[in-house]
This record gives C-alpha cells, sequence and structure tokens, in this order.
C-alpha cells in the first residue's frame, strides 16, 4: 500500500504534535471568547458567528489530532507490536513512540472536545 505521507516525518515531533494543537486551541477558543465578551460593542458580529467560527476551528483542530494518531498508529505498527517496548534497539524506540504519540493525541482528543463542550451550552456573553 502506497502512503501519501511519507515516512520521515514520523519524528520526535509528531509526538508533540497533539498537544501542542490541543493547547493551540484552548487558547485561540479562550482569548476569543475572552474578549468577544468584553468588547461585544466594539465588534459588529453576533456570538452566534464566534461559536460558529471556533467550532470550524475545533474540526480543523480534531482533523489535525486524527491525522497524528494516524501517523503514531502508522509508526507503532498498526498495533502490531505489543508493550512494553523496553528493549535499547532503534526498533523498540521506534514503537514506543509511536505507541506514546497514539496515546497523547487520544488524550489530546478529548481534551479538545472538553474544551468545545462550553460553545455549545453557552448562548451569550454575561454582562
Amino acid at each position: 500500500m502506497r502512503s501519501i505521507l511519507p515516512r520521515e516525518i514520523e519524528s520526535l515531533w509528531t509526538l508533540f504534535t497533539a498537544p501542542v494543537v490541543w493547547a493551540l486551541h484552548f487558547i485561540v477558543c479562550y482569548v476569543v471568547v475572552a474578549i468577544y465578551c468584553e468588547k461585544a460593542g466594539v465588534w459588529e458580529i453576533d456570538f452566534n458567528s464566534i461559536r460558529i467560527g471556533l467550532g470550524l476551528l475545533t474540526l480543523a483542530a480534531l482533523g489535525m489530532i486524527v491525522l497524528s494518531a494516524y501517523l503514531a498508529w502508522r509508526q507503532w505498527g498498526f498495533g502490531s507490536g505489543d508493550p512494553p517496548h523496553d528493549r535499547p534497539t532503534d526498533h523498540d524506540r521506534r514503537l514506543f513512540q509511536g505507541f506514546a504519540t497514539l496515546l497523547l493525541s487520544g488524550l489530546s482528543f478529548v481534551a479538545v472536545v472538553y474544551v468545545a463542550i462550553p460553545l455549545i451550552f453557552i448562548a451569550g456573553c454575561q454582562q
């Protein structure tokens, strides 16, 4: 099976991709809503537009995290090796890194969903 993404992108940086996406999503969501609620009269848009924009940002963040999880799953060997990968070999290091990245991607996915939940329930800013 030929892959669209080359294997060279699976490095130590892929381990940090999903948590960084979650952190950026968290910061953008809370800063945008905080600024909008503080300066609601200045912007010409309503809160529903903010919610839709942040909802699209949430979908983009979840998509990037799913891509990171796919790369981790591929690096892990599609789950062919059971943990623990604790031998001092390059192969076990790659398997461990893929498994750890997969777990971080799952945690980051759940964290992005939890950050986005208030967008569903909050109808507007409290004055």
